[in-house]
């Protein structure tokens, strides 16, 4: 039977007594309105730990003045009936007093740079630096020995990576891989705010990520495979943001050049903006 905790001495006492016992523990931290890809990550994490406990808290700092914070679905009772049948041990619900004793204002701010200032990070300023306050917040809370977040938000991935390595965190960064729907669609709560037109049009990114894929694998230069990408996706229906190539790091690559791929989109949708990368490799 899941615990759910909502005071931080309650998760320190019940946190303690796993680690008398010499339990490793996995944590999951989520925003809540949880899917299918979430609950993988809780059996990623528990195949590493002997127990795990997810967080739901919607981190008022990571959204931008004009982005959806108030909206953003909140489904607690939901949530809980779920990580129960994913077999999490604890569910940590905090209110935003306990994430930010002093105010979100006056709260201390974690900063990653070079990673986080590209892509994601250009189109949402500050939007890491709240990712990256909170996911340490968390850590500090939760004290887990390994943590899993998943390869759809593969920029956060990369950006929590660098903070647990440059900060010297001794946690173990798990990545879950993206699930998706029957039709492609990656697994988001942002879903559910699309219309069922808009619904119907969403794979579209998925397509045009494959498509990218094709592309370069074929030798078609980066340059026309994104440009290519962001007219399909605006012939569809989308505003993309960016439909780019990249290296794992995020550097550009040259034409012709081997090694790892990660294909990446961001475009909006009507009021909804949808994120998807697809992971590849090309030959030298």
């Amino acid at each position: 039977m899941i615990q759910t905790l909502t005071r931080l001495e309650q998760l320190r006492a019940t946190i303690s007594a796993w680690k008398r016992e010499g339990l490793r523990v996995g944590f999951v931290p989520t925003m809540g309105n949880l899917h299918a890809g979430h609950y993988s990550l809780v059996t990623l994490a528990r195949q590493h730990a002997d127990r795990v406990v997810s967080s739901v808290f919607v981190n008022p700092t990571q959204f931008g003045p004009n982005e959806d914070f108030t909206r953003y679905p909140r489904t607690p009772e939901a949530d809980t009936r779920g990580l129960a049948a994913a077999g999490c041990d604890a569910l940590w619900l905090p209110e935003v007093e306990a994430m930010y004793p002093f105010g979100v204002e006056l709260a201390a701010k974690i900063h990653v740079p070079g990673v986080s200032g590209v892509l994601e990070g250009a189109c949402r300023p500050g939007h890491f630096d709240g990712v990256c306050t909170v996911v340490t917040r968390l850590f500090n809370q939760v004290q887990p020995d390994v943590a899993a977040f998943g390869r759809k938000d593969f920029q956060q991935l990369a950006v929590i990576r660098q903070l647990v390595a440059d900060l010297q965190m001794p946690v173990e960064i798990l990545a879950g891989e993206i699930v998706r729907e029957d039709d492609g669609l990656a697994m988001s709560s942002r879903n559910q705010y699309l219309s069922p037109d808009e619904r119907a049009v969403a794979p579209a990114i998925h397509r045009t990520l494959l498509a990218m894929h094709a592309s370069m694998q074929a030798g078609v230069p980066r340059a026309r495979v994104e440009a290519e990408a962001d007219a399909a996706l605006r012939s569809a229906g989308f505003v993309p943001d960016y439909a780019v190539v990249r290296r794992p790091d995020f550097s550009e690559p040259a034409d012709g050049e081997g090694g790892a791929r990660v294909a990446l989109i961001a475009a909006r949708l009507g009021r909804t903006r949808l994120i998807d990368n697809v992971e590849f490799d090309l030959p030298a």
